[in-house]
């Protein structure tokens, strides 16, 4: 690479007497003397080889050339700023990234409204969000792939802090034939019927949480393709109720009456994967998920 004839120093003292209008302001507020300002902007114009401003008394105002230049010198103080300060955040123990493990029950709205209040104190801090289900979300954690992780069943020899409950309830498409029969429904009539279920993303332990046992089983990857197939009349499911609020208020889909408890919480926790080494910006991360998890009614 060439070596650079222009310094970043250089580059200020442009954007102080541009905002300044003077190379006295500009001495001013860069603590330097008048000298050494007008030396400085005489060596940039040298250097570049092109006239960056033009002089009407004792104010100096820049050419259009001058303009351009200054415009992208702006940036580039401004990217070594950021750059300075990431360098000092490091320093301190700011994690530059984030891996956060999300379970599929969690509600979106509350992730969303916890990245959106953590974003403009991240200090750039990357944060990469996976999404598993069942025993998935258990395997990362046991793994420790993640530094963070928001899962229904917390691993053995790890601790979780309570976010939130989560409602899971019956539904089916409204003219589905299970509304055709005389409530409450039994158990040993919803086997009888097809019923939808989440993928376990587990490599390892994979369950079938929420499977009644039903003769035919459809399964799919979330609950998202969960909810096309029982719009379709594909089957009945049992779905976090957060998932089908609209879908239930436009009658798509209904509740199902059923004689055993028609719906089941699930808890959703947070979990640490090492919490004696999270950095500050985890730890910053998992208060805005707490924080925004306690307004949550499902």
């Amino acid at each position: 690479m060439d070596k650079l004839n222009v310094s970043l120093e250089h580059w200020q003292v442009l954007q102080a007497v541009a905002d300044e209008g003077s190379f006295q302001a500009a001495a001013d507020k860069l603590h330097k003397s008048q000298s050494t300002v007008s030396y400085s902007l005489q060596k940039l114009q040298e250097n570049l080889g092109i006239q960056l401003f033009e002089y009407q008394g004792r104010r100096a105002q820049l050419t259009e050339a001058g303009m351009l230049i200054l415009r992208r010198a702006r940036t580039l103080i401004e990217q070594a700023g950021k750059l300075e300060r990431a360098a000092q955040d490091l320093a301190a123990g700011w994690e530059p990234q984030i891996n956060l493990l999300v379970d599929v029950i969690f509600p979106e709205s509350v992730l969303l409204q916890a990245l959106a209040a953590f974003a403009p104190q991240s200090r750039g801090t990357h944060v990469d969000v996976f999404s598993e289900s069942l025993s998935g979300s258990q395997d990362m954690i046991v793994k420790r792939q993640v530094e963070l992780g928001i899962v229904a069943l917390v691993p053995p020899g790890f601790l979780g802090q309570r976010l939130l409950e989560v409602d899971f309830i019956a539904v089916a498409a409204a003219n589905h034939p299970l509304h055709q029969l005389e409530p409450p429904l039994k158990e040993e009539t919803l086997r009888q019927y097809r019923q939808i279920v989440v993928r376990d993303s587990g490599t390892y332990r994979r369950s079938n949480a929420g499977w009644l046992g039903a003769e035919e089983r459809w399964t799919v990857n979330d609950f998202k393709h969960s909810i096309s197939y029982l719009k379709h009349g594909l089957g009945f499911a049992f779905l976090p109720s957060h998932y089908v609020t609209n879908e239930l208020a436009s009658g798509e889909l209904k509740l199902l009456q059923l004689e055993m408890r028609g719906s089941r919480s699930v808890l959703a926790n947070l979990v640490y994967t090492d919490r004696d080494s999270a950095g500050p910006a985890t730890q910053l991360l998992a208060a805005e998920l707490i924080r925004a998890s306690a307004g949550f009614k499902s």
